[in-house]
């Protein structure tokens, strides 16, 4: 039987995991063995720059946290060694940056599952919200789209007005 002051403290870890994982609108189990401290550094960094909270777990202790939360289906990814990446603004983020490591690090990393809204989403969910581009470029392409109509009709009308090789400052005269 364990310690009353170990088991609180460990009640205490499931239950701020818990609090985690249900306003986490997105999140990513890994297996991360055999990555070298330069490659889990340099995950962490883009973690961190990403506004994802990257920690390595123990596996009763998440097993525990999923159960809180109803995401039991995931209870059989819960075995070797296991961290949780989640993000609690970007649903997307998690999926693509750790989908890239993966891609890099070539079988040391492999994503296990994920959850996503309080729900478990399949291995090809995930990889397709990997593919999915960044925020900002998003939204770089969506006013892009917006302005391309725009930019055409001034290009348009600039070459109605420099017609028969008069400049635009004489058209406008």
């Amino acid at each position: 039987m364990p310690n009353a002051k170990v088991l609180s403290e460990k009640q205490a870890i499931v239950a701020a995991l818990t609090e985690k994982v249900q306003n986490a609108a997105a999140g990513v189990i890994v297996d991360y063995k055999g990555i070298t401290v330069a490659e889990d550094t340099a995950l962490r960094a883009d973690c961190r720059e990403n506004n994802i909270d990257y920690s390595v777990i123990k596996n009763t202790l998440l097993r525990f946290a999923f159960n809180n939360c109803g995401l039991q289906e995931l209870d059989e990814q819960l075995n070797g060694t296991t961290s949780l990446a989640i993000c609690a603004d970007d649903p997307v983020a998690p999926a693509r940056v750790i989908a890239d490591y993966a891609k890099k690090l070539n079988g040391k990393f492999e994503i296990k599952g994920g959850f996503m809204d309080g729900k478990v989403v399949s291995l090809d969910t995930i990889n397709a919200l990997a593919a999915i581009p960044a925020l900002p470029v998003l939204q770089a392409q969506v006013l892009g789209t917006m302005l391309a109509p725009i930019s055409a009709l001034a290009c348009v009308l600039k070459q109605i007005a420099e017609k028969d090789g008069a400049p635009v400052e004489a058209a406008a005269e």
